[in-house]
């Protein structure tokens, strides 16, 4: 695809970045060849796996580019722990691992403790795309030069029922197949240019945002993050024809354009899409009022290469609440015996098709559950109604989609067992306004025990990143059992329902209240309790990253991010932000004690 398109698009610009000149198509062409060159130098071909942990922009998508055109690419996301780099590279059987130079990673650890070699990316003053690679030269154990329809392109990670996240193997084959689905659903053209807000280490990103981009002749922005103020800016400078992003961001997104005294209606979009999670119909109508072109909700998943269903563009019809028709596989709804069942029934929604994978590496269980009679079954609940359409209804799964990020609720189960005092705990979905689901857990302690919800959850914060956090630990008594025994998870919000509500206790101080008020400010609310947990009341992590802004602006010095994360109720925030204040008031008495009485006395006054 890549060479087709130097041969045919040229001079046209592929890939584009802020502060750099973009990257044609003849360019790309031309770094993904030399970086394949590059690889096989440094021992790595077809069918190595190699880890990419690059931070968000035009390195990573032509990175990822590169790899998967000589080798087998697994783009990493950056914000693991060791403990989790050293699994994934471990299971990946990775041949390498791709840093930016003179990267301190924790990767870098992680691979020098299971001995993979480090292969360093070094950009500069290159431009957009363009970079060098370094390492160790080692002999080739496979073929090298380019990869063939067979080979396997990328491998991403997702969770199972179990705390053992799967391997998904995405061949040539597949991608291509996925590509064309996505150009014939979005009607992509050479002049179409997609701004990608998306993280390119998750399959949405890689696949609809650059490579249908690319597929198309056209081009893609790559933003180094996603930062909702900025994107009305990049809209003006940009000119995209549209993006694609998750219910989170497009809330964020709308509402930073709610606070705009002029409504960008006259902007270069086409359409917007949605993908990885469910969108709110408000949040639809909104952006298609403030932006002025419809919203397009599709439906994906890793193992299909990304899109499985899409609504269309219009003039077709669009039908809020429905992830849409067909858009590529097959899509059926099946019966507990993989029967079809009939138009408007509820059952398991199955695709086959090109873009579908065979099956999962070494995991003959998850095969036997998840691949019968041609069916791949995606473990979600849903119905076609007469035209088509397809509707989710819920998960058959115990998976939890938090903002298109799927959590094995049994990670998180394991490391609260390991909590002195803990005796059950058992991590399950509660519904959450922005990012569709959020994680709770229910936990039953051990005679005696004094434990409290905060220290758990700073506990868990050290073992596991923080968007797979429980929002709220509620401690119970017994846990819900069913027939056989089992522990009850699906279904356990709704018996918990009383037990997450957190009574109201206002505010107690200045900086509480401060810390309140400011959180309604950003969430658009009324009143918020000393108690309450920003997360459970709507909050994420781009609205985080807001009150911690307009925090620092009131109080005059700097709030690390994980803070909100590790203290998320105003009481908590409060007094974390007491102590750090602490040092800055100390620093000023002491100036003030080297002034003459008079000079400090009128200081102090206008202070």
């Amino acid at each position: 695809m890549l060479k087709q398109n130097a041969a045919t698009f040229g001079p046209r610009a592929a890939l584009l970045s802020d502060g750099s000149e973009p990257l044609s198509h003849q360019e790309l062409w031309d770094q993904v060849t030399s970086t394949v060159t590059a690889l096989n130098r440094l021992g790595v071909g077809r069918g190595d796996r190699v880890a990419i942990v690059l931070p968000q922009g035009p390195d990573l998508a032509v990175a990822f580019l590169a790899v998967a055109a000589g080798a087998t690419a697994a783009p990493l996301n950056p914000a693991y722990l060791e403990k989790e780099f050293a699994f994934y590279l471990e299971d990946l059987q990775a041949r390498a691992l791709i840093l930016p130079q003179g990267s301190d990673s924790p990767a870098r650890a992680a691979a020098n403790s299971l001995d993979v070699p480090v292969i360093e990316l070094t950009s500069g003053a290159l431009g957009t795309g363009r970079f060098q690679l370094s390492g160790s030269s080692r002999a080739l154990a496979t073929s090298g030069g380019f990869a063939e329809a067979d080979d396997v392109a990328l491998v991403l990670h997702t969770s199972g029922t179990t705390s053992r996240p799967k391997r998904v193997p995405l061949t040539h084959t597949n991608l291509l197949a996925s590509i064309r689905h996505i150009r014939a659903t979005l009607q992509l053209q050479p002049t179409d240019r997609c701004l990608n807000v998306m993280p390119l280490f998750h399959i949405h990103g890689l696949v609809a945002c650059v490579l249908a981009s690319l597929g198309a002749g056209g081009s893609t922005v790559c933003t180094r993050a996603f930062v909702a103020e900025e994107f009305s800016s990049g809209l003006e400078r940009w000119k995209p024809s549209w993006y694609s992003a998750v219910p989170t961001m497009h809330q964020a997104i709308l509402a930073h354009t709610q606070t705009l005294r002029v409504q960008p209606r006259e902007s270069s979009l086409r359409f917007i899409r949605s993908s990885s999670a469910a969108l709110p119909p408000p949040v639809m109508a909104g952006l298609e009022s403030a932006f002025g072109v419809p919203v397009i909700e599709s439906y994906g998943m890793t193992e299909a290469a990304h899109q499985m269903a899409s609504n269309p563009l219009p003039p077709r019809g669009r039908k809020p609440g429905s992830v849409g028709l067909a858009a590529g596989p097959e899509v059926a709804i099946l019966g507990e015996l993989s029967e079809t069942v009939a138009t408007g029934r509820t059952g398991e929604v199955a695709i086959r098709g090109p873009n579908v994978i065979r099956e999962y590496p070494n995991n003959p269980e998850a095969n036997a559950t998840a691949f019968r009679q041609g069916w791949f079954r995606t473990g979600d609940q849903g119905y076609l109604d007469e035209e088509g359409y397809l509707f989710i209804t819920g998960r058959l799964k115990e998976l939890i989609n938090r903002g298109g990020e799927k959590i094995a609720p049994r990670e998180i189960d394991e490391v609260l067992l390991t909590y002195p005092g803990v005796q059950q705990a058992v991590a399950f979905a509660v519904p959450h306004p922005s990012l569709g689901e959020d994680v709770a857990a229910a936990v039953v302690l051990k005679e005696g025990a004094g434990v409290s919800e905060a220290s758990l959850r700073e506990f868990v914060l050290d073992r596991l990143p923080a968007f797979k956090v429980p929002s709220r630990i509620i401690f119970v008594n017994d846990m819900p059992k069913g027939p056989t025994g089992k522990l009850q998870r699906i279904g356990l919000a709704e018996r918990l329902a009383a037990a997450l509500v957190v009574e109201y206790e206002p505010p107690a101080s200045d900086l509480e209240r401060r810390v309140a008020t400011t959180i309604c400010e950003v969430l658009g609310r009324e009143a918020m309790g000393r108690n309450d947990n920003f997360f459970s009341i709507g909050g994420d992590s781009l609205r985080a990253t807001q009150v911690l802004t307009r925090l620092e602006q009131a109080l005059g010095f700097q709030i690390a991010v994980p803070t909100i994360f590790r203290c998320p109720t105003p009481a908590l925030l409060a007094n974390a932000l007491d102590l750090m204040r602490a040092p800055e008031i100390d620093a000023l008495a002491a100036e003030l004690e080297k002034l003459l009485p008079e000079e400090r006395a009128r200081l102090l006054g206008n202070l």
